[in-house]
């Protein structure tokens, strides 16, 4: 079987080798998985430019974020097997409630992740995949989908019909924000750079759209678009925190996800206190909610937007296209079948 690996960190997709490895042996607790498709998120960036905040280990095997078919189980292991369709989980040890510090542990960093033809994984990190999805839409799910229902659901309270909810962008967890949002019957303004994103946003989903090309203000837009409320969550994929803060509703919440591109402007902690509001920060999530929102997934038939898929021996090609930042949806790896 094949695998691509990292050489070294900061090498860029130049860095990325092909090497062949005896067919791997589940042992007790384990799974062997063929992987049918992966998919890249702006994480996996991070890792070839020696950017990721957390720890990669030399020669890793690439890529979070994958699904594919169970082969074998190993000794003892219950909870899934030959013949399942699953994803795995992008921090193997986080089962349930609050991260710690022993959680941090991860695939594609710390640990080999799933750029790999067949992938020996503890079978407890592993979820069921909503029924109606193709390999390459549940590949898309492991880091921004379950990203974006954490930011939605996870502080206790969550989002109730009525709320009002604004994405930032068209990145993959906005987009899948934007759809989880609708599914739990939220009010979705998103804020987008083009007319033409605007339109695509609109068609999945989107009640408001504001282009801050055009309106630079776009806090003061969500004010308007809410009689001058602020909306009850924001989830912020850009690190815009002090314009967050003002398109907040008292005592709404601020999803901190990410910082890309992220403003040079400092937070004014009056204008937090001010607000009321909470502000929480967000990295992925835990097996139990990767498995809640799968039920969210399919009782709604929500399906993930693919920009492109390339083949797995194209998969250096994905990752530069992925780089241009043009992509509007997920841009997936297929991996040819494995007996």
């Amino acid at each position: 079987m094949r695998s691509y690996h990292l050489s070294h960190t900061g090498a860029g997709p130049a860095g990325l080798t092909v090497r062949e490895h005896a067919t791997p042996v589940p042992g007790p607790g384990q799974a062997l998985v063929a992987v049918r498709a992966t998919s890249l998120s702006f994480r996996e960036l991070m890792v070839l430019d020696g950017t990721y905040v957390l720890p990669v280990k030399p020669d890793v095997v690439p890529v979070s974020d994958g699904a594919g078919e169970v082969l074998a189980v190993g000794p003892g292991v219950r909870t899934t097997r030959a013949g399942d369709r699953v994803a795995a989980t992008l921090f193997p040890s986080w089962q349930d409630g609050p991260f710690a510090v022993e959680h941090l542990p991860q695939r594609g960093g710390s640990l080999d992740g799933m750029l790999t033809e067949l992938a020996l994984v503890d079978a407890d990190s592993l979820v069921t995949v909503p029924a109606h999805l193709t390999y390459e839409e549940a590949a898309t799910l492991p880091c921004t989908a379950v990203t974006a229902w954490n930011a939605l659901t996870g502080d206790g309270s969550g989002v109730r019909p009525g709320d009002t909810v604004v994405v930032q962008g068209s990145g993959g967890v906005s987009l899948f924000a934007l759809q989880l949002a609708k599914a739990l019957g939220a009010r979705v303004i998103a804020t987008t750079s083009s007319p033409a994103k605007a339109a695509r946003l609109r068609a999945l989903g989107a009640d408001h759209v504001v282009d801050y090309t055009a309106a630079p203000d776009w806090a003061a837009e969500v004010r308007t678009l809410t009689a001058g409320r602020g909306a009850d969550r924001i989830i912020d994929v850009a690190g815009l925190l002090h314009e967050s803060v003002r398109a907040v509703a008292l005592a709404g919440t601020v999803a901190c996800v990410g910082f890309v591109g992220a403003s040079a402007a400092p937070l004014d902690p009056r204008a937090v206190f001010a607000a009321g509001a909470t502000i929480r920060s967000v990295a992925v999530g835990s097996r139990a909610q990767f498995t809640e929102m799968n039920a969210v997934i399919e009782a709604h038939g929500i399906r993930p937007l693919i920009d492109r898929v390339f083949p797995f021996e194209e998969a250096v090609d994905a990752y530069r296209h992925y780089a241009t930042g043009k992509a509007f949806g997920k841009v997936v790896i297929r991996h040819g079948g494995h007996a």
